[in-house]
């Protein structure tokens, strides 16, 4: 197969200061393992010519909806070596939390698989996925299932995922902040509580918010293009405003996934794919 296009944006101004390191980060792949395999090979190459410490960031919302899930995963756990970095961080979406938590049981588990597994989500396309890998019939995950189709390597990775990554004056996260919130409570909140680690969920609230975080940048994911533009109102999502940075290039529903590379004082776009004529609506994040 052909490697996919990657498209890198002029360099644009905005206030980061990231102790003199380069950020690669991520946003929502959800199983769309050729344009995460392109954008990692570009980044690979841009890495090479960067200053400092290069660290990559996975956003979250690597599962789900899109054809090859536990592709994506099997690039996702590899090593910093793999992709000329120095260190590698990955945070969790909202949709490794409902599967987490349908995995890992508890009080939340049955809602959480039965969201996870809805076609909204799209979690039932992995399950398929995981149920061949292992040669068995499954109408449910457990960690035996993830065990099978996924290896140790996978399956250490996913238990070792964070809510976030502070780097000086910014902080990397799946979905945002609330403003309101104390900034370190939030954060802290487990991702056993479902829906209430807000974190990993929230939209409204954050991307309408135009009074700054306290002088902290946000750099997230988990909001595709057309419902961020509907709840911002910002024409282009993937420009630094309001000290946020949004990374969410609709992935499974466009054909695009989306990064960036981030210096002190400035940031440019990374798209890989190629979009669709006509891009899927989100009624889901």
């Amino acid at each position: 197969m052909t490697d996919l296009p990657v498209t890198v944006s002029e360099w644009k101004p905005a206030p980061f200061e990231l102790k003199g390191e380069t950020v690669f980060a991520i946003g929502d792949v959800h199983g769309c393992a050729a344009e995460l395999g392109a954008l990692l090979k570009s980044i690979a190459g841009l890495a090479g010519d960067a200053g400092g410490r290069r660290r990559l960031i996975y956003l979250g919302d690597m599962i789900n909806r899109g054809p090859d899930s536990a592709g994506v995963l099997e690039l996702w756990a590899r090593n910093e070596e793999a992709h000329g970095v120095d260190h590698v961080d990955r945070l969790m979406g909202n949709h490794e939390i409902m599967m987490m938590l349908t995995v890992v049981g508890g009080p939340h588990a049955h809602k959480a698989e039965t969201m996870w597994l809805s076609k909204r989500m799209g979690g039932h396309i992995l399950l398929d996925e995981m149920a061949a890998r292992a040669g068995r019939a499954a109408a449910h995950a457990d960690q035996a299932l993830l065990h099978e189709a996924l290896g140790e390597t996978v399956v250490h990775r996913l238990q070792g995922m964070r809510s976030h990554v502070r780097l000086g004056n910014a902080v990397f996260v799946h979905g945002g902040l609330d403003p309101h919130a104390d900034q370190d409570e939030f954060l802290a909140r487990p991702w056993l509580i479902f829906t209430e680690a807000r974190w990993a969920w929230i939209n409204h609230g954050f991307l309408d918010w135009k009074q700054g975080f306290g002088g902290t940048l946000v750099v997230h994911g988990h909001t595709p293009p057309d419902k961020h533009t509907a709840i911002s109102g910002m024409e282009d999502p993937h420009l630094f405003e309001g000290d946020r940075l949004g990374l969410d290039g609709g992935s499974a529903r466009t054909g695009i996934v989306t990064g960036a590379q981030i210096e002190d004082g400035r940031y440019r776009i990374l798209k890989a794919g190629i979009p669709f004529e006509t891009p899927i609506s989100s009624n889901a994040e």
